[in-house]
Formats: C-alpha cells, sequence, structure tokens
C-alpha cells in the first residue's frame, strides 16, 4: 500500500491530525502518518529556516512517495520539490497550502508582530490580538523561537519558483481560507503545470479542526487519483 506522508501547518497542537488519520485508516484504509514540525510541537532555542525543514522532510519521507502538506506543511514540501527534483515524490497534496509571496499589509503585520513576540507575551490583550491577526493556535504556549522561524518561512516565499514542479498535484482549498486565501490556491494552481484546484464551498484555512471526516474524505478521494 502507498503510504500517505503527512505534514501539518503552524500548530503547536497536531493531536487534531491523529484523528484524521485515524479516519483515513479506519474507514479508507489509508496508511498515513503525521510527520511532527520541529520547533513547533515543543518549546525550542532553535530557530529554522526553510532549508532547515527541507532537509528534515527528506529524511523522513522515501523518494517515490505520496505526501500531503497544510499550510507550513506544502511550503515545505514545495521547497523540497524544488531543491529534489520533481520526481521525488509520486504525488503531492495541498492544503490550504502557504508558498505564494504577496506584498501585502498583513504579510508585513505578521513579520512585525512575530518580532514583537517577547514583549507582546506580557500584555493578554496583545496576545489575543496577535493570535486573532497570525491565526496561529495556542499562542501563549508558542516556542521562543517561533517569531525568527516565522519570518525566516515568510521571507523564503519570495524565492521560491513553483513554476519548475511538475509533480501531480491535488490541491484542496476554502473558499473561507483568510490565511491562505483562494487567490493564492488559484495563482499557485495556474503555476503548478500538473495541479488540480478543488474548491471547498464555506471551509476555512484549517477545516479539519471542525469537520474531521468531511477532511478525510476529501483527503482520501485526492490520494485515490493519486496512487
Amino acid at each position: 500500500m502507498q503510504k500517505l506522508y503527512i505534514i501539518h501547518g503552524w500548530t503547536y497542537k497536531p493531536e487534531p491530525w491523529e484523528e484524521v488519520i485515524a479516519v483515513l485508516k479506519k474507514e479508507y484504509k489509508i496508511d498515513a502518518e503525521l510527520l511532527r514540525v520541529p520547533g513547533l510541537g515543543t518549546k525550542s532555542a532553535e530557530v529554522y529556516t526553510i532549508d532547515d525543514y527541507v532537509t528534515w522532510a527528506v529524511k523522513r519521507i522515501p523518494k517515490g512517495s505520496i505526501a500531503l502538506g497544510h499550510s507550513n506543511g506544502g511550503r515545505i514540501l514545495l521547497n523540497m520539490l524544488v531543491q529534489k527534483g520533481s520526481d521525488y515524490l509520486k504525488g503531492l497534496i495541498l492544503l490550504d497550502s502557504a508558498g505564494i509571496y504577496e506584498a501585502s499589509r498583513k504579510n508585513e503585520l505578521m513579520r512585525k508582530m512575530s518580532k514583537a513576540f517577547s514583549p507582546l507575551k506580557k500584555s493578554k490583550l496583545a496576545r489575543k490580538v496577535v493570535h486573532k491577526v497570525l491565526g496561529v493556535h495556542d499562542y501563549n504556549d508558542a516556542p521562543e523561537n517561533m517569531k525568527k522561524t516565522m519570518t525566516n518561512m515568510l521571507d523564503s516565499d519570495r524565492e521560491l519558483d513553483i513554476s519548475q514542479i511538475t509533480t501531480k498535484t491535488r490541491m484542496i482549498w476554502g473558499t473561507d481560507d483568510q490565511m491562505t486565501p483562494l487567490r493564492q490556491g488559484e495563482k499557485m494552481h495556474k503555476l503548478l503545470k500538473n495541479s488540480k484546484l478543488t474548491i471547498k464551498e464555506g471551509w476555512r484555512h484549517s477545516h479539519y479542526l471542525r469537520d474531521i471526516k468531511a477532511t478525510a474524505a476529501e483527503i482520501a478521494k485526492q490520494y485515490e487519483e493519486l496512487k
């Protein structure tokens, strides 16, 4: 059976993904494995770059595999394919993926607020504002390296050229995603020559937190097309 490797996005509690995986295994007989991104699940003094994450991913995902990336997880997989070649993966599933650079006020605000992480920790109100703007779950429990790592991830999109990727790709995007808006998904779809875009009405950036079964069903559908 072709194994499905899943890289979660910017979350400090990836446990809900284990529930999605449980449904994939039980109802769809898909052998799926969650790869927990270093520096996110536990407090850490390390600062990560996109190259660090690509090296980490290559060590865990064998060549010829099918992989799914949500949000920052998609960014990692796209960078991996640029660096290692499109044939490194048999198939790619992108769920509301990051990786499209936009010189927007929101991105600049994210950078500024991530740099202001330390002083903001002292203000309960400020933490709530940061949480809402960045869309980061459990922000109060975030590791100390978050501000620099987040800035590194956002800045890496400036140099990412995904137009060279020819990997068979299936994209799932929510119409109500405010973190990586549908316009980014449509742009990514145009750049990825061998991609198919499925738009889900009413889905937000992290729909798996709202409807585990619907998320698993859509992932299973896309996986079947790739295996």
